[in-house]
This record gives structure tokens, C-alpha cells and sequence, in this order.
């Protein structure tokens, strides 16, 4: 098993772990049980120091891991529109890999997609239907 593969099946799991109401429930329990500890440390500089370095290190650590699984779900989203593209007839192909494409070149299929919503918005109004395809 690769050094990637073994990371992305730890982060697959850990983000599954850490989604479920019981480990939300746990966090809760510690956060509780560090106020009450207070009065027991006299809310100490030490004391406060626990739950900033805990918090700090659990958060620093799963920024990486939840990055790692959204961008693995949002390639896997990526590639099933792509396949819905390319399986619709009439669909245009160059839609396939948008997400690559420069700033400037979004904002022209924008542009495009957003006067076509328009026309239909139109059509409507008129009474018409907005489903069929607007280009000849």
C-alpha cells in the first residue's frame, strides 16, 4: 500500500470518526470535565495552558485531515458531472474540465449561462417553456 493510499484511508476514517455524534459528545465531555478541574488548579495559567495546546494541536491536525477528504469528495464530484457531460447528448464537451480553466475563461461560460437563464426567465414570462435547447 502506497504512503498516499495509507493517508487518505487514515483520513477517511478519522473524518468518519470524528463526524459521528459520539465524538462530538466526547469533545463536550472534556471541555466539562477541564471546567471543572478549574476551581481544583485555581484557573491557572497552567490549567488554561492544557486546553489552548490541546485545541490548538486537534485543529491544526484536522484542517489537513478534513482538507484531505473534501478535495478526494470533490474530485469524485467533479468526475461524475463530467460523465453526466459526456453521456448527454447535446451536452457541450468543453464543460468537461471547467474547474481547470483560468478566472477569465469561467467568467465567459458564466456570462454565456447567465444569458441563457435570462432567456428562459423570458420565455416564461411569455408563457412559453424554458426546458428545450436554446441553441440552434
Amino acid at each position: 500500500m502506497s504512503q498516499n493510499n495509507a493517508y487518505a484511508n487514515f483520513a477517511k476514517k478519522v473524518a468518519h470518526i470524528c463526524g459521528k455524534p459520539r465524538t462530538f459528545s466526547l469533545a463536550v465531555a472534556v471541555i466539562v470535565v477541564w471546567i471543572l478541574t478549574g476551581p481544583l488548579f485555581a484557573f491557572s495559567d497552567t490549567w488554561q495552558l492544557v486546553i489552548n495546546t490541546g485545541t490548538t494541536i486537534v485543529t491544526f491536525l484536522m484542517v489537513f485531515l478534513i482538507q484531505n477528504t473534501q478535495n478526494r469528495d470533490t474530485e469524485a464530484i467533479q468526475l461524475k458531472l463530467d460523465e453526466l457531460i459526456r453521456a448527454t447528448q447535446g451536452a457541450h464537451n468543453a464543460l468537461l474540465d471547467l474547474e481547470e480553466l483560468e478566472e477569465d475563461n469561467l467568467d465567459a461560460f458564466k456570462r454565456k449561462y447567465q444569458a441563457l437563464a435570462e432567456l428562459a426567465r423570458q420565455q416564461l414570462v411569455r408563457g412559453q417553456l424554458d426546458t428545450d435547447t436554446p441553441e440552434p
